[in-house]
């Protein structure tokens, strides 16, 4: 009769937290967490010292709401993350962590240099981690209702590493968006992917760059990484040049590109391999062949001029030269961009948030746009395209 009653208790507070996955308020909200908890069978005393600490944090959501920087275009971001310093460090950083790149190339076919520029993006190689509190983050970033089944998950992900012994609720500290560490991974990354590189029996992402790396090289090879092959190389391209043949959405052979001109700035094409060109600048500015392992990088981060930075640094970091930053047309300001957005939408072009962020869904309806109005189909919105509209 007792298990009878109780199952029913746990069926009517699973229906409640069903209606109540965010908002309300944040004390309520966490009793929802606590009660949900139990539910999935953690104990309940264990549950009590894991959520006793949490609060939530204004400063979680200011950062949140404040992400200007994936506004740059790719040459004055590549410019800002990508330093001398930085450069030196990545390549010090190989040597002294020979061991464990060494087994991530046998293991995982992945490149150093792929490991080293998230290392060196993500935390300075580990200087600079964070100092949100990671349960307060996680919880703040679930009751706020903009993404919940993203952050809620997390939350319980963290407990189970509280019950490993590799999470502490009041003093583990992170990004302002939950992830822990030198590569910065959230918490069901780190269950799913978390690799005891050093051997002493526990995942610490924050102390232990074998951890650190080799869980990183995982979760990379979970993501569909293919082992032992390029992910960008730049490219010069032919006069004449097709530019609506340019973006993610189309691929050939690298040996088609070849017989049109295409031509590699350093090492050769993997002929074999299907490409897309893409332009991050449009026809002025630098161009790049990116190869099916750059894809890989967008389940990492979303955002485009970020991954291509972190893909370019690490062909850096291997000896790649500095990339030709060519000639482009200035860009848009964020205002003109939201603009453009706008009057896009209105033409009936997906382009999501109207955020000022040329993201895929924007360079999308801007080639299709260039291309109705006899413009370079590249994909870089210019002001003549903006006053056109």
């Amino acid at each position: 009769m007792r298990r009878l009653t109780t199952a029913l208790a746990l069926w009517l507070a699973s229906a409640t937290l069903a209606n109540a996955e965010c908002g309300g308020g944040f004390q309520s909200f966490v009793e929802g967490l606590r009660q949900e908890a139990v539910t999935k069978g953690h104990d309940p005393a264990t549950v009590a010292r894991f959520f006793a600490s949490v609060r939530q944090d204004p400063k979680v959501l200011q950062a949140d709401r404040r992400q200007g920087v994936f506004q740059l275009p790719f040459t004055d971001f590549a410019r800002r993350l990508i330093s001398n310093d930085r450069l030196s460090k990545g390549r010090a950083m190989a040597k002294r962590h020979k061991s464990s790149f060494d087994q991530i190339a046998r293991t995982y076919g992945i490149d150093a240099g792929v490991l080293l520029a998230f290392w060196a993006f993500e935390t300075d190689y580990g200087a600079f981690q964070g100092d949100f509190n990671t349960l307060n983050a996680l919880a703040t970033l679930a009751h706020d209702c903009r993404r919940p089944g993203l952050f809620r998950p997390q939350i319980f992900a963290a407990l189970e590493l509280y019950e490993h012994g590799d999470f502490d609720p009041a003093t583990t500290t992170g990004a302002w968006a939950g992830e822990i560490g030198m590569v910065q991974m959230l918490p069901r990354d780190i269950l799913d992917n978390g690799v005891d590189g050093d051997g002493d029996g526990h995942v610490r992402l924050k102390t232990s760059p074998a951890d650190a790396l080799l869980s990183g090289a995982r979760m990379l090879s979970g993501l569909g990484w293919r082992k032992n092959e390029p992910w960008l190389q730049e490219v010069s391209l032919p006069a004449g040049f097709d530019w609506s043949l340019s973006g993610l959405d189309t691929a050939k052979p690298a040996a088609d590109w070849a017989r049109m001109g295409v031509t590699p700035r350093h090492g050769k094409l993997s002929a074999s391999l299907p490409a897309s060109v893409i332009l991050p600048q449009g026809k002025g500015g630098p161009a790049f062949l990116a190869y099916p392992n750059f894809n890989v990088y967008f389940e990492w981060n979303q955002s485009f001029t970020y991954v291509l930075t972190a893909a370019y640094f690490a062909n850096r970091l291997g000896g790649a030269p500095v990339f030709d930053a060519g000639n482009p047309e200035p860009g848009l300001s964020d205002k003109e961009m939201k603009v453009l957005q706008s009057k896009l939408a209105k033409r009936g072009y997906d382009v999501g948030k109207i955020d000022g962020i040329l993201g895929a869904g924007t360079r999308a309806a801007v080639r299709d746009i260039q291309a109705r109005l006899g413009l370079p189909a590249d994909a870089w919105p210019t002001r003549d395209l903006l006053n056109r509209l």
